[in-house]
């Protein structure tokens, strides 16, 4: 039996397919909706346009604050769309604590790419979720490689070790640093750093040239310390001037490259469909965690035990299996 709303998204999904752009935002929209009268109709559209996805390269990056990471992804994404690519770019900006929106409007950051018919550029709050990615970046990825777009950039907020969650969704992860050399990377979290497929040192024009030179070997230096990623992959350290457009055809040829090797080695498929295993299990934690709040018994107490919690008159062990208990029926 058809599911209700079932043959409407496949009408979308049609649509998505084909390359229209109007379906795509309509499409992306029920997906990050948090409606509970959405979700089984986003499933339906995701399940329509799963066979038509996965054939993209994902690419994430993130960078520290004021390293240029917009204008850098408009050179980038220009530099693309005159090869003939189709570019989408997920750009997750910061919630607004009032209203809940995107605060930085990186349409805005990257008018040109924005108006190239080749590119699509979709600003996304995170909604205050951990890793500096969209609550549905994930299935927004998916729907962008159904309608048609051969490269999916994602620009997180931030770094910091919560902005890590981008690694799980792409294939390769770009860090943007400034030329501040070893002691800039002394301020980063080593997480992200371990994580990081290649290193882009931008700002690298003008007088920070020098400073752009010893920073790419210090950067260099300091990774070949960490443990890589991938075994059959040494992040590279480049540099470039977005401002100037310079360096950019270089990070496209690493990205190509790390493509190559991975796919040669298998590596690429084994870390998608690890990805894939992370995210039914997040669905599960984020779908338990929905349910939980929402069951009566739980709904009654909760707040009442946090305050005890908070106040320091029970123990947060106490409280959980107290609301675990009440959750289950035990």
């Amino acid at each position: 039996m058809t599911k209700p709303g079932a043959e409407d998204q496949a009408g979308l999904a049609g649509k998505v397919v084909a390359g229209d752009r109007r379906a795509l935002a309509r499409a992306i929209t029920l997906i990050e909706s948090t409606k509970p009268e959405h979700s089984e109709e986003a499933e339906s559209l995701l399940e329509a346009l799963l066979p038509a996805s996965g054939k993209s390269v994902r690419i994430g990056i993130s960078g520290v604050p004021g390293v240029g990471k917009s204008t850098f992804i408009e050179r980038f994404g220009l530099h693309l769309v005159e090869q003939g690519h189709q570019v989408a770019v997920l750009a997750v900006d910061p919630s607004s604590k009032v209203s809940g929106g995107s605060i930085l409007g990186d349409k805005t950051r990257m008018e040109e790419l924005s108006r190239h018919p080749r590119a699509f550029i979709r600003p996304s709050p995170t909604g205050g979720t951990l890793g500096g990615v969209a609550r549905r970046t994930r299935e927004a990825m998916l729907v962008c490689e159904a309608a048609g777009f051969d490269v999916v950039i994602v620009e997180t907020v931030g770094v910091g070790q919560s902005e890590t969650a981008v690694a799980e969704m792409v294939d390769i992860f770009l860090l943007m640093l400034l030329p501040g050399g070893g002691d800039e990377l002394q301020g980063i979290k080593k997480g992200i750093v371990e994580l990081a497929d290649a290193v882009i040192v931008n700002k690298a024009d003008g007088d920070l040239v020098p400073a752009a030179d010893r920073a790419v070997a210090e950067y260099y230096g300091a990774l070949g310390l960490l443990r890589a990623p991938n075994p059959d992959w040494r992040p590279p350290v480049l540099k470039c001037s977005a401002l100037l457009d310079e360096g950019i055809d270089a990070v496209w040829e690493t990205v190509q490259k790390h493509r190559e090797i991975m796919e040669a080695s298998g590596a690429r498929a084994a870390k998608r469909a690890a990805q894939a295993g992370a995210w039914m299990w997040a669905e599960i934690s984020d779908g338990l965690m929905r349910r939980f709040k929402a069951q009566p018994e739980v709904a009654r107490e909760l707040q009442g035990l946090e305050r005890e919690v908070r106040a320091g008159k029970t123990t947060p062990t106490a409280a959980a299996r107290r609301l675990v208990g009440l959750f289950i029926g035990d």
